[in-house]
């Protein structure tokens, strides 16, 4: 089964277009939880158990683990292990390298850590996506328009137009995915009619504030998976007692039926 496959599957069984980010830290951890690798993994199986219900899929970023070093890689390894296998895990590493580097970053996040998809950096160019998209049935989501201040460095006013439509041509196996961040959906509707059907993960509606109900206009292009809405920060550290994993659970499926009552109205 692809990871698309997977993933329409997930969305079939929750009616859900959410997507939760696992980004734990430290300081925003309940206080009554021991700063222990256990006591981090407990953490993040809490919001696991307590989101799945709504979430179409997970999302860890792997720096919030690298930054604890081994013991922290070894929490991610032991969270994706733990996640229900029918639910689809997005490692988010933003990786992009020489080829031969690209190659081992991509053995790594599909077969040591075994997630489902990965977003990437495009920026070195093709021939450091394509041991990526040499896994045909992992999905790849590659960084297009992103949600923060600063992509209008590069990003703006033309790059992210140039990568949508790279990434359209590697798309051969169809596996493909954009980063297109909700801060910006005058610009996302651009990227909609530059790759066509292909689907977006979207950071940047929750604790950064964009607007859902333009970019869900934006983002739509008839398919049954268009999209995928990410929310972290706004979902894990809504609530810091000790009943913060059921108050997670509120939060996102509060954010769920936000993003379906939207669709309705499309």
């Amino acid at each position: 089964m692809t990871f698309f496959e997977k993933l329409e599957e997930r969305v079939c069984s929750t009616q859900s277009y959410l997507c939760v980010g696992l980004d734990p830290i430290w300081e925003k951890i309940p206080q009554h939880l021991p700063r222990t690798q256990e006591g981090l993994l407990e953490f993040l199986l809490k919001i696991v158990e307590e989101t799945k219900a709504y979430a179409a899929a997970f999302k860890p970023n792997f720096s919030y683990f690298e930054i604890l070093g081994a013991s922290g890689m070894e929490v991610l390894q032991e969270l994706i292990r733990q996640i229900p296998r029918e639910i689809p895990v997005l490692g988010d590493a933003k990786r992009g390298d020489v080829g031969h580097s690209s190659q081992m970053y991509a053995k790594a996040v599909f077969e040591t850590f075994k997630c489902d998809a990965v977003t990437v950096s495009p920026y070195m160019g093709e021939d450091s996506l394509q041991p990526f998209f040499s896994y045909s049935e992992r999905g790849i989501f590659v960084l297009c328009l992103t949600s923060n201040p600063s992509a209008t460095d590069f990003q703006l006013p033309e790059m992210y137009l140039q990568v949508a439509r790279k990434v359209k041509e590697l798309n051969v196996e169809g596996n493909a995915g954009l980063v297109v961040g909700a801060t910006r959906p005058g610009n996302i509707a651009a990227v909609r009619k530059t790759c066509g059907q292909m689907p977006f993960l979207i950071p940047g509606v929750g604790a950064q504030g964009g607007d859902l109900e333009k970019t869900l206009i934006a983002a739509d292009d008839g398919s049954f998976i268009p999209y995928l809405f990410n929310a972290s920060r706004s979902i894990l550290y809504v609530d810091s007692s000790i009943d913060y994993a059921q108050q997670a659970g509120n939060a996102a499926k509060m954010f769920r039926d936000q993003i379906n009552s939207c669709r309705l109205n499309l």
